[in-house]
């Protein structure tokens, strides 16, 4: 007895497993949650002049990071430039972004009042150390910019990025 109820079973659970699997049960689908769009964040640029104007004589060394967010608007800084890279040159607002969600010593560029981009976070502390130093603490200041890239290649538009003419700090 022992026996058939043993083979009964062994051949039992390979059918109901295989009815399983093969019937895949589906379960409820979730509606899908829209997702909000949040506005990137910006800080406010202050009216107030800047505060001292920075030149490295025309070397523009300086590279503007997270640019890539802001291509739009560097695109439009750009200017019509056809096929060729664009050569573009711009008065910068470098300002001390104390609420800055993500970096502490955060540096935040604007191009003729509109954000493009940050400081590379070791220039920015190096920056902000400068900015102490010359008692210039929290204030804007300025200096000149270079819009470079947007070429055509392979019919495609390249990135833009941005240079400003300020010495290298580290």
């Amino acid at each position: 007895m022992g026996d058939i109820l043993y083979l009964i079973l062994m051949g039992v659970c390979p059918v109901a497993i295989y009815c399983l699997i093969k019937t895949k049960p589906r379960g409820t689908a979730l509606p899908a949650v829209p997702k909000a769009e949040a506005a990137p964040y910006t800080p406010a640029l202050p009216q107030a002049a800047p505060a001292r104007h920075w030149s490295d004589e025309g070397r523009f060394q300086l590279e503007v990071v997270a640019e890539s967010r802001y291509q739009a608007t560097i695109r439009q800084l750009a200017g019509a430039h056809g096929e060729q890279s664009a050569n573009a040159r711009h008065p910068a607002i470098l300002l001390p972004d104390d609420m800055n969600a993500y970096e502490a010593t955060a540096v935040a560029v604007f191009l003729s009042g509109q954000m493009v981009g940050y400081l590379e976070p070791k220039q920015a502390a190096a920056f902000r150390r400068l900015l102490a130093q010359q008692e210039l603490e929290g204030q804007p200041t300025s200096c000149d910019a270079l819009i470079r890239g947007g070429g055509l290649w392979e019919g495609k538009r390249l990135s833009y990025s941005v240079s400003l003419d300020v010495e290298p700090l580290i």
